[in-house]
């Protein structure tokens, strides 16, 4: 995010979902303004595609890490596969790996497995839409998994390698979609920099699953001054917890959320903003 801010000349630059270091692939970035939709992004799905190396487990999870088991392969066929990801295909619940952001007490996991410090995780409850395990050899499985957010990819290899009889690794992983963004659609970092054209999105096309709720331009005044009491000229919230986004002849307005039946303002963007 460095790079493109100073590449750009941009004092705001957001990002959607942080990925592994060695990790490749899709990294959605919210530009100036466009930065307020981030809360709003961040919670879509994701898809990934990796490769899975059979009969070595390692500290990190991934190829990075150090060796810390090896094991057997047993034969792994397209029978076999088929059964482990429908296994694994739907609602399940996965041990977050030490090697991770997630804090205790206010230290990061990542830090204490560095001291050599392990433990214990509450397991946590993750969809995986959609899976699919081809052999590329006797000790390599590839992968396509489309999952919901908060899924550790590194943990769904370890487990899926136990469910085939072994121990494993990630070895390698590239994210190819988050929500409606697609890789095939990304440019190249090198690529980012003034004159060069990019596939931009306003923030309301980004927020495009939101429904709109059209505003006067005497609404767009009053929200913007953060007058709650006028959201009351909108229509009624349809769902508990909806998120919504307001526009007006002058673009995008703010984000509105229901509370209790009644909407309030969770975000105002600059006038101007597509």
């Amino acid at each position: 995010m460095r790079d493109v801010k100073r590449r750009l000349a941009l004092d705001k630059v957001g990002h959607l979902g942080t990925l592994d270091p060695f990790a490749t692939g899709l990294l959605p970035l919210c530009l100036g303004e466009g930065s307020k939709v981030v809360p709003f992004l961040n919670q879509e799905d994701k898809a990934y595609a990796g490769r899975m190396r059979l009969g070595i487990a390692t500290d990190t999870l991934d190829a990075t890490g150090t060796e810390t088991e090896r094991a057997s392969v047993p034969p792994v066929t397209a029978e076999v596969l088929a059964a482990v990801a429908t296994r694994f295909t739907g609602e399940i619940e996965q041990v977050p790996p030490m090697y991770s952001a997630l804090k205790r007490s206010g230290v990061p996991l990542y830090r204490l497995a560095r001291q050599g410090i392990e433990v214990e995780r509450a397991p946590r409850r993750v969809c995986i839409h959609s899976l699919r395990l081809r052999a590329e050899s006797p000790d390599r499985v590839d992968f396509e998994v489309h999952c919901s957010k908060g899924t550790y990819v590194r943990s769904l290899a370890a487990d899926l390698a136990r469910a085939l009889g072994t121990v494993g690794h990630l070895s390698t992983l590239r994210r190819t979609r988050f929500g409606a963004f697609s890789v095939e659609d990304a440019v190249a970092l090198e690529d980012v920099r003034p004159g060069v054209e990019l596939p931009l999105r306003s923030p309301r096309e980004a927020l495009g699953p939101l429904r709109e709720l059209a505003a006067t331009e005497r609404l767009d005044e009053q929200i913007r001054k953060g007058q709650q009491w006028a959201l009351s000229d909108l229509p009624p919230p349809e769902a508990a917890a909806e998120r919504a986004k307001v526009v007006s002849p002058a673009g995008l307005v703010a984000v509105v959320e229901a509370d209790e039946g009644v909407w309030r303002i969770v975000r105002v963007f600059s006038p101007g903003t597509g």
